[in-house]
């Protein structure tokens, strides 16, 4: 096998964080060389969130052409076309691809679509060559793990469920979080009915438990049946489709069934034993505060590793570790803090959060204020739609800091973002009450919730 002169930097994985480290690595004169086996763009854009943004905006023109009607709009009744959606989702991750592909070509950076696994502390083979690196970083992501029951082959993952074929009717998932919530919401939408099974009391774990509740009320609403504390036992292929058999129930029959029971760290194949890379108990790569590993040559960043596995994490842990490996003398490397890290679901309608969960909130704080709306957004006034939105705020007493913010709410993502900026900066509960609100819009009922406001559900705890 051909030997290559030293690399400054080999790049395991083409996703969001590897490709981003390896162009920002290049532009600043690292000779970088970048290995992906399969697609660039990784999860994100072949299989995770432009795929299912995409879908969701499919799912939301159903819903706008019913409510249209209360605007006064005469509508035809709708006709879903799923294959030209399919060919349409398809060309436009295709022109991602490209984008990505040129962003790297003009960076400098060398790319291999070939497997790669490391051999050392500074060896990799690519494909059948192997290559020398001054320092290599691991960024293989993540995949959709099944569970352990019999027949979860017959089942759809995450990764698949954009093209199946024919279109289901009748759909169960098997998970209730963000994977699972944002298909429901999108097959339901398409014009599916949905079964949505959770194994816990509450969808969405991690985010505010008020705020899930309010979701599954208005989940149940769009025509999603949610059953919880549902144990799935195993799949079996039958004549009218496939039957979900769940523990101490009657078995579900579906056309088709997606596992949205998480993902686990990508590192088959990887060489990790042979360098002497440590994982933990669950499989994801150990690195340090500045994303080193146990070997001091190889980093590690995404969902490779056990933070949160988020896109924009994984972007911003490769700008904070290309600052520290070629970044320039007058300018301080970028932090990486995982406290008050935005998130949002795009499921219908979407939540977005940010910062504490009251539960978290009292864990950690003597005193909480806690301040919570529920409304009907004016688009809904004519629309026909009982959709209602949920907004809360969790504040500590002593300082008047605003913890959390939580929304259910038309454009919650959106409207999140620049709250995520308020508290990165410590904002206040006066500072909030003393913002000129944008009227009329969703997003002024958080800076608009006041203690004289108890109608509006304000409550101090």
């Amino acid at each position: 096998m051909a030997q290559h002169p030293a690399h400054d930097l080999v790049v395991i994985g083409g996703g969001s964080g590897g490709v981003r480290a390896a162009r920002l690595a290049a532009q600043r004169g690292a000779r970088v060389l970048l290995a992906e086996a399969a697609h660039l763009g990784g999860t994100c854009v072949n299989a995770g969130c432009i795929p299912k943004k995409l879908y969701s905006h499919a799912a939301h023109y159903r819903h706008a052409f019913d409510e249209a009607r209360g605007y006064g709009w005469q509508v035809e009744p709708p006709v879903l076309d799923w294959p030209r959606l399919r060919r349409q989702r398809a060309a436009e991750i295709e022109r991602l691809r490209g984008v990505y592909a040129r962003l790297l070509q003009d960076a400098g950076v060398q790319v291999r679509q070939a497997r790669a696994r490391l051999l050392d502390a500074q060896t990799v083979q690519v494909g059948d060559e192997v290559v020398q690196a001054r320092r290599i970083l691991l960024a293989t992501g993540a995949a959709a793990r099944r569970p352990p029951v019999e027949g979860a082959g017959l089942a759809l993952t995450s990764e698949q469920i954009f093209d199946v074929d024919p279109f289901p009717r009748r759909l169960v998932i098997v998970g209730g979080g963000y994977i699972g919530c944002e298909f429901a919401s999108i097959f339901q939408g398409l014009g599916a009915q949905v079964t949505l099974l959770q194994r816990g009391a509450h969808l969405l774990p991690g985010f505010d438990e008020e705020l899930t509740a309010f979701l599954a009320g208005e989940l149940r609403k769009k025509g999603v049946v949610l059953r919880f504390d549902a144990h799935l036992q195993r799949l079996e292929r039958t004549r009218d489709g496939t039957a979900v058999h769940l523990e101490g129930d009657a078995p579900l029959v579906a056309d088709a069934v997606l596992l949205a029971t998480g993902r686990a760290p990508n590192t088959a194949g990887l060489g990790l034993e042979a360098a002497g890379v440590r994982v933990n108990d669950k499989g994801a790569v150990e690195v340090d505060g500045e994303f080193r590993t146990s070997v001091p040559s190889i980093h590690a960043i995404g969902d490779l590793v056990d933070h949160r596995a988020l896109t924009p994490v994984a972007l911003l842990q490769a700008g904070a570790l290309v600052d520290r490996l070629y970044g320039c003398e007058h300018e301080a490397p970028r932090e990486m803090r995982y406290e008050d890290v935005p998130s949002a679901v795009f499921c219908d309608p979407p939540v977005a959060a940010v910062g504490l969960t009251e539960a978290q909130g009292r864990e950690r704080h003597a005193t909480l204020r806690v301040y919570r709306s529920e409304f009907r957004p004016l688009r809904h006034t004519l629309s026909g739609s009982d959709e209602r939105a949920f907004m809360k705020l969790v504040v500590d007493d002593a300082s008047d800091r605003v913890l959390g913010v939580h929304i259910v709410a038309p454009e919650a993502g959106d409207i999140v973002q620049g709250f995520a900026v308020a508290l990165k900066a410590g904002a206040t509960k006066a500072l909030f009450d003393n913002t000129v609100a944008v009227h009329p819009s969703v997003a002024e009922e958080l800076v608009l919730m006041r203690e004289r406001r108890c109608a509006g559900g304000m409550s101090i705890a």
